[in-house]
């Protein structure tokens, strides 16, 4: 799979985490490798908004970004393909 496969397969994926006070939920919008930044809606306390992270590699080469005043760890490859 090439890389421009890659992104698009990511496109809309979804993924949830609790902060410790809610519930959060980020949809993937977009991946820009050569920017190493990531695109996604926010959902948190039934408000929505776009946001851009720095992208991040681990030592087995899977990309992240950091959430949060904590600084966790969001694994690009934990998003899920939500079926309706």
């Amino acid at each position: 799979m090439n890389t421009e496969e890659e992104i698009k397969n990511y496109y809309l994926k979804e993924f949830s985490l609790f902060d410790g006070e809610y519930d959060v939920t980020f949809n993937i919008l977009d991946v820009n490798t050569d920017k190493m930044t990531i695109t996604v809606a926010v959902t948190k306390t039934g408000k929505i908004f776009v946001t851009e992270y720095d992208l991040k590699r681990d030592r087995e080469q899977d990309l992240y970004f950091q959430y949060g005043i904590e600084n966790t760890k969001v694994n690009v490859n934990d998003f899920e393909k939500i079926e309706d």
